[in-house]
């Protein structure tokens, strides 16, 4: 007992207190006394990756303890109840390397540590199975270089890149809303139909990639980009590693693959033009342990045109299954199908001229549709793929692909010329028009087995890869079109008008306003269609039973087949800071002409494709490179199988040296690459000068591509995104046929001669004005040719596009605004009756919903 002369007041009634009162402080006091007497430490801090998004679900560990924890959704973590002293944390996540930090703490000291994971780089396959966990405007890795994963700076070869968030950003919808953000790549038409460096590639060749596997879509529709992680271009030939392929580039369209974590999204937009959009996104494992993921896109559209009577109606179904059945195997399945119905829109007509000035004779909204027009198309992709790892040093990936392809079409369309009067010259202001009815199918299968292996000999380090491709292309017969043409005869057909048998054609009255503004008639030649009237505008509904229809043929209905066989080795060796890629490749191609007739015959093609590069890190920051690589394109197996033409020809062949600076930046954050190239392709056709023999090919055709790229991509802050890109390309005809010697010099179509583009985007990360964003940017092309037949160009422009982004909690609105100066302008064409006129002023608004 306490004596009472030493006890205060309070103290006096504390110890008259009940017994349990008495406990329960001591209890608190000896909790104080053992906090004090034993200090604990933390750590705490957040995980991102390079675009600094935080990342959910990373493991950390504190190596040789008992202690783990796991980052929530705003990438957190926090250890507490550790002891002093020094620690090892080690952070993992899969889909990236792992980060180690050495910590030492004192008694009761709170360290704060932040890390920033880099994507993993180990994993060797030929499609991408697990799904690229970065956020943002930066990719580090692409299996399109080298068909392992590999560093982007690490591969000697330009590769352009857009990610799904860019597109999101950007509210781009279709490839000719992705090309922009690439350096040297430009549309050719509205269609799936572009040039790399000057040269073309379009969906209708099986010369394009998906996930790194040779594909094909439909030529008259781009196709919608929602089930895509990102799209890339390889500049240059590919053919070392991917077959025949343009001397340009090749692109790849890369699909989002199943996560590890649960993620789902729903975005609504709606916009100009009478716009309605519906986008879904869901992902994550199907069982608890996470051996099994899926993933489901889905896209609805069903949107008008700034183009009279055009509209599109697009329908998107994109499943993806991985299965993980051991650490060393993975299997994977990815389907993307797409339904569109919607009118071929042939381009923009104008009143005969021949500079400038007469592109503005006629509204850009102008179309030489008909009423009961229509293209209907259904393509159907669907992937089954393999990878396995025998041990550390031996992977075999194998892949199929198969490519379903329909077209259903009903059109009314220009006859690219003027109709005639009786004496036959084109009459300004009358455009002679064509109609087609076509129902054709196509379908292409691809299959890719191969091997690496990594071994050291000495000091060089090499990864090993063997090898093979098969891939084919198949125009079932049954294909079919009915083509109506031409001006009537009295005998009731259809042909070419000539004057000097005028009396064997039907004729009618047109009357037309002369320069005064007076009517006057002439009788002309009465089309088999009738011809579109530039100042009446008749888009109307045509009666097509009053046409009179042939039996056309051409590479759309004649059954057709064709197959590669490809066999490759490559080897990828360090020393050092240097690199070297060394790679071969053997390639047969074969086509059957006639095929599916009894007089059918192969026609083969081959070539060897060597391809050699070098990267060497002359600083931490800085990689230097240099290629040199060859490609080929097989000869139209049409006029390889005709004798008339004078082949068989060689194939045709074309050569690359680039070299650049691959640099990256603000710990990882920012890349900025530079290329300088030089482009030849020799073996192209040309008419020959035999005035017997109208239809022989001289096989003496050169062109060349030579230039400078500029990319930047990343981030220059926190919350502070950018893409910035440039581009010049002198691409010209070099050598021609006599008849075309005229063309030496001339730039290619649709190639300008400079163009680039810029977009940038902050957003507000505290305070009252927490997720806000804004977005702003643009491009540039300068003048182009549009034929070199009849030199035809279109005039440059330069477009300013913003945003303005709002996010709280899981919801997103956002607002795009794109050619806010409301720009006149022209993003290709074949001459000026089929150009086409990029969209006006227009505005997108999306809500999106995160959970």
């Amino acid at each position: 007992m306490v004596p009472a002369f030493l006890c205060s007041s309070n103290q006096r009634t504390l110890i008259t207190m009940p017994f349990f009162t008495h406990k329960r402080f001591l209890t608190a006091v000896f909790t104080v006394f053992s906090f004090s007497g034993f200090a604990q430490t933390v750590i705490k801090g957040v995980v991102r990756d390079i675009n600094n998004a935080p990342l959910p679900h990373v493991t950390v560990i504190v190596l040789n303890k008992k202690h783990t924890a796991t980052t929530d959704s705003s990438g957190a973590f926090l250890l507490r109840y550790l002891p002093a002293g020094k620690h090892t944390i080690r952070f993992s996540h899969t889909g990236f390397g792992m980060e180690e930090r050495n910590i030492n703490l004192a008694p009761d000291e709170m360290k704060v540590v932040n890390i920033t994971l880099l994507p993993a780089t180990e994993q060797l396959q030929t499609v991408e199975i697990t799904g690229r966990r970065e956020s943002g405007y930066k990719n580090t890795n692409s299996f399109i270089g080298s068909k392992t994963a590999t560093p982007l700076r690490e591969v000697p070869q330009a590769i352009s890149y857009v990610t799904k968030e860019l597109m999101q950003d950007q509210s781009a919808v279709r490839m000719g809303d992705v090309v922009k953000n690439f350096s040297g790549v430009n549309q050719f038409t509205f269609y799936d139909d572009l040039t790399i460096r000057g040269f073309r590639i379009n969906g209708g060749s099986t010369t394009q990639l998906l996930n790194g596997m040779r594909t094909f879509s439909g030529f008259w529709k781009q196709p919608m980009v929602n089930y895509l992680e990102r799209v890339e271009v390889i500049k240059g030939p590919a053919s070392a590693l991917f077959g025949n392929a343009s001397p340009g580039g090749t692109v790849n369209r890369v699909t989002k693959k199943p996560l590890e974590e649960a993620r789902k999204s729903l975005s609504f937009t709606t916009g100009s033009f009478n716009t309605a959009r519906a986008l879904a996104d869901f992902t994550g494992p199907l069982n608890k342990d996470k051996t099994i993921l899926y993933r489901l896109n889905l896209g609805y559209e069903n949107a008008q045109s700034f183009r009279d009577l055009q509209f599109d109606k697009n329908l998107v179904v994109a499943p993806s299954i991985s299965f993980l059945p051991t650490e060393k195997t993975r299997i994977n399945f990815d389907a993307v199908y797409n339904k569109s119905n919607s009118r071929l829109d042939r381009g923009q007509s104008v009143f005969n001229g021949t500079d400038q000035q007469a592109l503005y004779t006629t509204p850009i909204s102008l179309s030489l549709s008909a009423v009961n027009d229509y293209l209907n198309e259904e393509t159907y992709m669907v992937t089954a793929s393999l990878v396995h790892q025998f041990n550390s040093r031996l992977a075999f990936n194998l892949a199929y692909l198969h490519t379903g392809y329909m077209e259903d079409l009903l059109e009314n369309r220009s006859a690219n010329a003027y109709a005639v009067d009786s004496a036959g010259k084109p009459i300004n202001g009358l455009v002679a028009r064509q109609a087609f009815i076509r129902k054709s199918p196509q379908n292409s299968d691809n299959v890719s087995a191969y091997f690496t292996y990594d071994l050291n000999t000495g000091k060089l380090a090499h990864k090993l890869l063997l090898g093979y491709d098969y891939a084919q292309s198949v125009v079932p017969p049954g294909a079919s079109q009915q083509t109506a043409s031409g001006y009537l005869r009295t005998n009731g057909t259809a042909g070419a008008y000539n004057p000097a048998r005028a009396s064997d054609y039907v004729f009618y009255n047109y009357t037309y306003k002369t320069a005064s503004g007076n009517d006057t008639t002439i009788r002309i030649p009465k089309p088999n269609v009738p011809s579109y009237d530039l100042v009446k505008k008749n888009n109307q509904l045509e009666d097509m039973s009053k046409y009179i229809f042939t039996t056309a043929t051409n590479s759309a209905t004649i059954a057709a087949f064709s197959s590669l066989n490809g066999f490759y080795m490559q080897d990828q060796v360090k020393l050092g800071n240097l690199q070297v890629l060394l790679g071969l490749r053997y390639e047969l191609y074969i086509n059957k002409a006639n095929y599916k007739t009894d007089s059918v015959k192969n026609v083969t093609q081959h070539a060897f494709l060597p391809r050699v590069g070098l990267v060497y890190s002359v600083t931490k920051n800085i990689n230097a490179y240099g290629i040199y690589t060859q490609g080929y394109n097989p000869q139209d197996a049409a006029i390889q199988g005709n004798p008339i033409y004078g082949g068989p020809f060689d194939p045709i062949e074309s050569n690359l040296i680039e070299g650049g600076l691959k640099t990256e930046w603000l710990n990882g954050r920012l890349s900025a690459n530079l290329a300088v190239y030089r482009i030849r392709q020799k073996g192209t056709l040309y008419l020959g000068s035999d005035p017997n023999n109208p239809d022989l090919r001289i096989q003496i055709g050169e062109e060349q591509a030579k230039g400078v790229e500029l990319d930047v991509t990343g981030q220059i802050a926190p919350h502070w995104d950018i893409v910035v890109t440039y581009a010049y390309n002198d691409a010209v005809i070099t050598e021609a046929g006599k008849a075309d010697s005229t063309k030496i010099g001339e730039q290619k179509p649709n190639a300008p001669k400079q163009q680039g583009s810029i977009w940038t985007k902050y957003t507000i990360p505290a305070g009252p004005a927490k997720g806000l964003g804004l977005g702003i940017g643009g491009n540039f092309v300068t003048e182009r040719n549009l034929s070199l037949n009849e030199v035809q160009t279109i005039p440059g422009y330069a477009l300013l596009n913003a945003a303005l982004y709002y996010k709280v909690n899981k919801v997103q609105v956002q607002f795009n605004m794109n050619n806010l100066t409301n720009k006149t302008h022209w993003v290709g064409g074949y001459d000026y009756l089929r150009l086409f006129p990029g969209a006006p002023r227009n505005w997108q608004a999306t809500v999106s919903y995160t959970f």
